[in-house]
């Protein structure tokens, strides 16, 4: 009894703290957005990017005191040798849970270029959170269910000209790209929906990706593959402020975006077949690493056939 009380006494603290935190740098950030809308020069746009982007990371910076002050997580990262805050990336990761972006937001911070990810729409109605995602320039993408699709096929591939927008802006300064390429979070409901052919994962998709490349392919420097594991089990938001996810174990490795990578994937046959079949077998490497990382066998036994799995 009392040792839960702790934790949500600890729970109340680290929200209070991200709270005050998020309050008193989107005070700035919000008088930035306006400021770059105003005048329409590309220089202007630039500078305000720049300006955008320092708020953030000093956001971002005080977020990681409040959780080394209120968090006892054990952290055990990999691979950030050789990153450099000047260079483009394209950051991919598996997704269990909202505390994947803090994950990534503490590993990557001062390491590489802000990280700007790819959000659900409905995320820019999320009070002051979302209108700051906005004032970052962070893409909002809209599903479009099956259904719709059929009766509205004018609204097939919308979300991949969002894409291509978006990337298109990100050439002005360094970025990094951030896409969940399972395009929700990990749960066993929805594992056994897609039938899954991975133990740990959702099928990848592949379009926003391969799009990414081949709008900003030839600027981007690196991929950044990242898998990030909860060995002792995923716990939500509230059970990571309250002290309850003791190890986080990171895997970061760098890809080189070679010219293979490059291609219409929409229109090239044998480009979208070839591009599905790397990143399956990225994904089924992932796939093992994750249970390497949870202590847990080689799943080469486990898995099904991979072939088509990608979107």
């Amino acid at each position: 009894m009392i040792s839960k009380l702790v934790d949500n006494l600890r729970g109340v603290l680290a929200l209070s703290g991200y709270g005050l935190n998020t309050l008193f740098w989107t005070g700035p950030l919000f008088l930035v957005a306006p400021l770059k809308a105003a005048v329409p020069f590309r220089t202007w746009k630039r500078i305000c990017n720049r300006l955008a982007d320092g708020i953030a990371s000093n956001w971002i910076f005080v977020n990681k005191i409040n959780m080394r002050l209120t968090s006892r997580t054990q952290w055990d990262v990999q691979g950030l040798e050789g990153l450099k805050r000047d260079h483009w990336y394209l950051v991919m990761a598996n997704h269990q849970t909202w505390v994947d972006i803090l994950v990534l937001q503490k590993i990557f911070h001062r390491e590489i270029p802000f990280l700007k990810f790819f959000l659900k729409k409905e995320l820019f109605w999320f009070p002051i959170m979302g209108q700051a995602w906005w004032a970052l320039d962070m893409p909002f993408m809209k599903r479009f269910s099956k259904a719709k699709l059929n009766k509205k096929p004018h609204l097939k591939g919308r979300d991949l000209e969002i894409t291509q927008k978006a990337c298109e802006k990100f050439r002005s300064i360094p970025v990094s790209v951030m896409n969940f390429v399972e395009g929700t979070r990990f749960s066993r409901e929805k594992h056994r929906r897609q039938n899954s052919p991975y133990v740990n994962l959702l099928k990848p998709n592949a379009g926003g990706i391969a799009l990414a490349l081949a709008t900003m392919g030839r600027r981007m420097d690196r991929i950044l593959n990242v898998t990030i594991s909860y060995p002792d089990g995923v716990k939500g938001f509230w059970g990571f402020l309250c002290g309850q996810v003791r190890r986080i174990r990171v895997r970061v490795e760098s890809l080189d975006v070679g010219p293979e990578l490059l291609g219409d994937y929409y229109k090239d046959k044998e480009y979208r077949e070839w591009f599905q079949e790397w990143l399956n077998t990225l994904w089924a490497d992932k796939d093992n690493c994750l249970e390497c990382l949870a202590g847990r066998p080689d799943l080469s036994s486990k898995r099904t056939g991979l072939s088509g799995t990608a979107g």
